[in-house]
């Protein structure tokens, strides 16, 4: 006969529930919570980083350093650095700077430290620090590829381009059989529109490591960007194979679209994947899915739930909840490739974005007395600090506020702000008069709407501009120097948006020529107005 203590889980079972319990805590910033539950778990080198973890989000920096003190090995990355992809410590980069402070004074010797913290400075935006950390990371080891990479990635923050090429060059020639140095050559050779240059090199990263989805990644925004769409959506493909872009299964993707292919009744599910803009740029792709045959349900963001369901050909629309039933699902992302050889490569013509009618009629009614032209202003994107890519990219293709003031003194112009977040904090900082109705607007359908009553919008490149190019409306686009692939390079319009006019920065970080161009633009509308 079993006893109770025969049908009790084992130790380590318990363990790793305890543990999974900790990680779900950490991960919800209930620091607390999980230093309670690993108190308890036996010291082993994961769940003492978990413990360091927990101390941090508490804000004891020197228990922490301590804790991950008895995990550090002398080779190898230091164990600091697993907290660098975690969301709820990315949002406190500051604090990060205290535990790797509190590292050093236990450690000063720890040639890695330095490294760490120049990469925090650098994600942070104080680049001369940041180089000075990196450099005497370099100098105690002349050999490591590490600190030099990051000294690179320091130097192109600050546009430094060239210097950062040369850094690059001088890894790849140290280790002419490592992909890694070729792929960080071509990301920016690419960004800066060195098109040739980057294809070349990323073709021979390809042939040392032709089964790396992030290399295979770059190498497909690169051939975007070149504008070799059919072979980029098909090598595109490649960011599947990496963590984060769909939990669906690839077997059930949604094959390329061909006569061949019978979807007539089929239920494919289309999912959301990145950010909004992508959402809306791809929107452009379910009519031309609805016509095969295909039943079509969108799981996606709430905030663009309404503008979806306005979308010719979709079935219904779901927002969080149970995943929905499906024969195929398709990420948005995936669609351009779906359809990359047939007719609708491009998708539906603009305008493929409706507003809701009686929202923009009731906008129609409160901006009716305004007579001037009118014009939407976004100057800046979301920062979203947990998110390391996507917060420094927002440090190149937002501005302040401020300068755009050589646009206040227009005649003849209303501003309107379509600002949310943060920056909405700066509209006191315009010189002139800039109409705020945003807290009216609780989603991009609100959005939407007062836009369809808006002569123009002036936008850095977020999501606004997708919105506003998709509706059909005029937009001027303010774009970093170093652009993102959708743009492409070296042009001032767009096959995605025939209404839209790209004015990129001419010189890195300078937004001073492309604010007079705009000036002139707005201008030149006005006249034609008259």
């Amino acid at each position: 006969m079993q006893t109770q203590a025969d049908l009790a889980p084992p130790p380590h079972a318990e363990h790793a529930v305890f543990r999974d319990r900790a990680v779900k805590a950490l991960e919800g910033n209930r620091p607390q919570e999980a230093l309670n539950l690993l108190r308890d778990l036996p010291e082993n080198p994961q769940n003492t980083i978990l413990l360091a973890r927990a101390w941090f989000l508490l804000g004891n920096y020197e228990r922490s350093a301590e804790a991950l003190s008895t995990v550090s090995e002398p080779i190898g990355p230091h164990p600091a650095i697993a907290f660098f992809d975690q969301a709820a410590v990315l949002g406190r980069r500051a604090d990060l700077l205290k535990l790797l402070k509190a590292c050093v004074a236990r450690n000063p010797a720890d040639y890695r430290l330095p490294e760490l913290q120049g990469t925090i400075l650098m994600q942070l935006g104080y680049f001369t620090e940041a180089e000075r950390y990196i450099r005497d990371s370099i100098s105690r080891q002349p050999e490591a590829n590490s600190p030099r990479n990051t000294l690179s990635m320091v130097l192109y923050e600050q546009g430094k381009f060239d210097e950062a090429l040369v850094v690059l060059e001088d890894i790849r020639k140290a280790s002419p059989e490592n992909w890694g140095p070729l792929c960080n050559l071509a990301c920016i050779l690419s960004s800066i529109g060195r098109m040739d240059e980057a294809n070349n090199l990323y073709r021979h990263a390809i042939a040392i490591a032709p089964n790396e989805p992030s290399l295979r990644l770059n190498h497909s925004i690169a051939m975007l960007k070149s504008g070799r769409l059919a072979q980029g959506w098909t090598e595109h493909e490649w960011r599947l194979s990496l963590p984060g872009h769909t939990s669906l299964p690839y077997g059930d993707l949604l094959p390329t679209i061909s006569p061949n292919l019978d979807l007539r009744g089929k239920r494919v599910l289309v999912t959301q994947e990145e950010g909004l803009g992508d959402t809306l740029m791809y929107l452009r792709y379910l009519p031309a899915l609805a016509r095969t045959g295909a039943s079509i349900t969108v799981w996606g963001a709430s905030t663009l739930a309404a503008i979806t369901r306005r979308i010719e050909g979709t079935h219904s629309v779901q927002t969080g909840g149970e995943q929905p039933q499906y024969d195929y699902h398709c990420p948005f992302i995936s669609l351009p490739r779906a359809f990359s050889g047939t007719p609708d490569a491009m998708g539906a013509p603009v305008p493929y974005i409706t507003p809701a009618p009686i929202k923009a009629e009731n906008w129609k009614k409160i901006l009716h007395r305004d007579r001037n032209l009118r014009v939407g202003l976004v100057w800046a994107g979301g920062a979203r600090p947990e998110n390391t890519a996507a917060y420094m990219v927002d440090r190149h293709r937002s501005l302040p506020l401020s300068a755009l003031s050589p646009l206040a003194d227009l005649d003849g112009i209303s501003f309107y702000s379509l600002q949310k977040d943060a920056a909405s904090s700066q509209i006191a900082d315009f010189p002139g008069k800039l109409i705020d109705f945003m807290p009216q607007c609780l989603d991009m359908d609100d959005t939407a709407a007062l836009i369809a009553n808006l002569d123009i919008v002036v936008s850095v490149d977020t999501s606004i501009v997708h919105l506003g190019g998709g509706m059909g409306k005029k937009v001027l686009m303010m774009d970093r120097y170093n652009n993102c692939w959708r743009w492409m390079h070296d042009r001032t319009d767009s096959p995605w948006y025939p209404t839209l006019e790209i004015i990129r920065q001419t010189r890195f970080g300078d937004w001073t020529d492309v604010v007079l161009r705009v000036r002139k633009a707005l201008q030149n509308a006005l006249m034609l107005r008259q």
